[in-house]
């Protein structure tokens, strides 16, 4: 595995006209993904937030279960992540700073496992030490 998703980029086949870039380079590295279990539970609750028996709640349902849960390994968020988390908490608390504690899970799990974390929300986690990532939203297609 190189590369840890975000939920913006799970999410992004779903919307009615996908952003290209990011359907070729999730086909492109479909081997070599994963997400986290913090990703995996943001996208259930913005599913069941959905009226019961809709269309798009269904569409969702099937996208999370046949193509995220049964097809990407799901990373847990774990003794080494929390304890990353934690020094790095401490350390932006003390400048100030207080990160959204999903993110900083999410972050902790990408540094952890030492996989590139892909987001279109760079700005989430630039505050976080020792972090790869990518943004595959602005990734300049080949010519």
């Amino acid at each position: 595995m190189r590369f840890l998703l975000d939920t913006n980029i799970l999410s992004e086949p779903l919307r009615p006209r996908p952003n290209q870039a990011i359907v070729r380079m999730l086909q492109q590295n479909e081997g070599e993904i994963a997400t986290a279990t913090v990703v995996f539970h943001e996208l259930l609750f913005g599913c069941y937030r959905l009226p019961i028996g809709s269309n798009k709640r269904l569409i969702i349902e099937t996208y999370l279960q046949s193509e995220i849960k049964q097809k990407i390994p799901l990373l847990p968020y774990d003794i080494a992540a929390a304890e990353w988390f934690a020094v790095e908490r401490a350390r932006l608390t003390a400048i100030g700073k207080t990160p959204a504690y999903a993110d900083g899970q999410i972050a902790a799990i990408a540094q952890a496992n030492n996989l590139v974390l892909v987001t279109n929300n760079v700005t989430d986690y630039t505050d976080f030490q020792d972090i790869k990532i990518e943004n595959w939203f602005i990734i300049q297609p080949e010519i």
